[in-house]
C-alpha cells in the first residue's frame, strides 16, 4: 500500500518544481523588462540643439536693419516633448541676398537685453552701459562687456531664416556654450 502512496508524492513533486520554476522566471523577467520600458527615454540619445526656423527672409528690410525675433523650439526631456517653447531671442540682420547675420540678445557681460538703437545704428545694454556696432563688435573702448555679441550659426535654407541657437557663458572673454 505504501507504493500507491509514493505516486502521487512524486508527481506532486514535478508539478510543484515546475511551478516554481515558471513562477520564478515571471517573478525575474517581468521586472526586468518593466525597468528597461521605464528607463528607455534615459538611454535613447537625441540632438536637441539643431537648426530652429525662425522667420522668412522677405520679413527683413533690405536696408540690413536688425530685426528682433523669438526664438522657439521644441524641447525634449526624458519623457515629454513640449513644442513652441521661448528659449531666447535673436536680432536677425540681412546682409546679402541670401545671407544674414544673427546675434543673440543677451549681454555677454551679465546676461542683460540688449537693445537696438535705430538711431546710432548699434545695439546698447541699459543694465551697464555696453555699447555694440552693427556687426555685434564692441563700439566703446570702455564698454565693460569681456567680448562682442554672440554671433550664432544661421543658414538661408528656400526663403527661410534657419538658426542654431544657444547661450554662452556671461562675463568671460570666451565664449564658452552653456
Amino acid at each position: 500500500m505504501t507504493e500507491p502512496d509514493q505516486a502521487p508524492d512524486r508527481r506532486n513533486f514535478v508539478t510543484k518544481a515546475a511551478a516554481i520554476v515558471v513562477g520564478g522566471l515571471i517573478s525575474v523577467v517581468a521586472p526586468v523588462a518593466g525597468l528597461f520600458t521605464v528607463f528607455d527615454p534615459l538611454r535613447r540619445k537625441t540632438d536637441t540643439r539643431g537648426l530652429v526656423r525662425i522667420t522668412s527672409l522677405s520679413a527683413l528690410p533690405d536696408s540690413g536693419e536688425p530685426r528682433k525675433f523669438p526664438v522657439l523650439d521644441t524641447l525634449v526631456d526624458a519623457w515629454n516633448r513640449t513644442e513652441n517653447v521661448p528659449v531666447g531671442s535673436v536680432y536677425i540682420q540681412k546682409t546679402g541676398e541670401n545671407t544674414v547675420r544673427v546675434l543673440n540678445t543677451v549681454c555677454p557681460h551679465l546676461g542683460c537685453s540688449v537693445g537696438y538703437n535705430a538711431a546710432s545704428s548699434g545695439y546698447f545694454c541699459p543694465c551697464h552701459k555696453s555699447a555694440f556696432a552693427l556687426d555685434g563688435s564692441i563700439a566703446d573702448p570702455k564698454s565693460p562687456s569681456p567680448r562682442a555679441m554672440d554671433a550664432l550659426e544661421a543658414e538661408v535654407r528656400d526663403g527661410e531664416v534657419w538658426v542654431r541657437f544657444q547661450n554662452f557663458r556671461k562675463g568671460s572673454p570666451d565664449k564658452i556654450p552653456v
